[in-house]
């Protein structure tokens, strides 16, 4: 059976998560270390032993995101982090930089290292590279591969494979986002923070509900319409004489029919993105892809979704593993 890899940003998600039926949880520490470091989210040291212990005795794995790229001359924060997750007793840790793995397979060497999206590792020669130099034992793969390229690369390499199965995406090359860090200043992958709340403003006009991110309007929304997340990536803009959303639609990844496809191409896990959603909707979406991905695993058809209402716009994409580019 594949393994259901579920976000946890606040202890009680990772509770839901794991009561819901996840495999394994991921989630991080409050502070710049992790690419999900918004007021509110993430754990204490405290809370990440209690939450660890919590999860453990209940047969799931914990795995702690430390996948930003360290300021020039702090990289102790990051070191400490590191030392903090084992000591905690995590299952795995997930990083990026290089520096930081080789850190950590020198420091930790029985401390198990899994390569973040981050990365952008897209190829057998960059993820031997990582697994022969630092030990990596799983990279999770960008989300610009179509399943076959995903089959092909799992045939030349020897270390296990994390897909996203379901939740938002990043259009952007992976690791690499450039427009938020433009807009606003702050670096998804050095500070933690895509589209701050802090640069969003909402305003009503002329009966749509109209949001900025940094001074730029990125949508206008009518008042009965879902508004879509402020990210630029998916904001409408005029190119070209047209008015549209010019990089991706607002809409979420939602690979779950797919699952029978990725379990042949050789995928060891199935990641869920969400760090910044509820327990609520962390346990709903869980529950629906550990039946799943049971399913998968006893040869029988796939339950049909019910999370149609849970996804951005309450709309869905096979994204890049349909592969149809504009």
């Amino acid at each position: 059976m594949m393994e259901l890899v579920c976000p946890a940003g606040t202890p009680a998600a990772l509770r839901a998560a794991v009561e819901a039926g996840a495999h394994a949880v991921y989630c991080g520490f409050a502070d710049e270390t992790n690419a999900r470091n918004f007021p509110g989210l993430n754990f204490s040291r405290e809370e990440l032993a209690e939450g660890i212990s919590h999860a453990h005795a209940r047969g799931a794995k914990v795995l702690v995101a430390i996948n930003t790229f360290p300021r020039a001359g702090a990289e102790a924060i990051w070191h400490r982090g590191i030392a903090d997750a084992a000591r905690a007793g995590a299952d795995a840790v997930i990083l990026a930089d290089l520096g930081l793995l080789a850190h950590a397979a020198e420091a930790h060497p029985d401390l198990r290292l899994h390569l973040s999206v981050q990365a952008a590792a897209a190829n057998p020669d960059a993820i031997n590279l990582y697994a022969s130099a630092f030990g990596v034992r799983r990279v999770v793969l960008p989300r610009v591969l179509t399943v076959d390229e995903i089959a092909a690369i799992n045939r030349e390499i020897d270390v296990e494979t994390e897909v996203f199965a379901f939740g938002g995406l990043c259009v952007m090359a992976e690791g690499r986002c450039s427009l938020s860090s433009y807009v606003t200043g702050q670096s998804p992958n050095m500070n933690g923070v895509c589209s701050p709340a802090s640069h969003v403003v909402y305003s009503e006009e002329g009966g749509d509900l109209v949001s900025r991110l940094g001074g730029f309007t990125i949508h206008r929304t009518p008042k009965a319409a879902p508004a879509p997340y402020p990210t630029l990536c998916k904001g409408c803009f005029t190119s070209d004489e047209q008015t549209g959303h010019i990089f991706e639609d607002p809409v979420s990844l939602d690979a779950s029919h797919l699952i029978p496809q990725l379990a042949r191409a050789g995928v060891s896990a199935l990641k869920i993105e969400g760090r910044q959603r509820s327990r609520a909707y962390v346990a709903q979406v869980v529950r629906a892809f550990r039946a799943a991905v049971e399913a998968e695993a006893a040869g029988q058809p796939m339950p049909a979704s019910a999370l149609a209402r849970l996804t951005e716009g309450q709309a869905a994409t096979a994204g890049a593993y349909a592969k149809t580019w504009r």
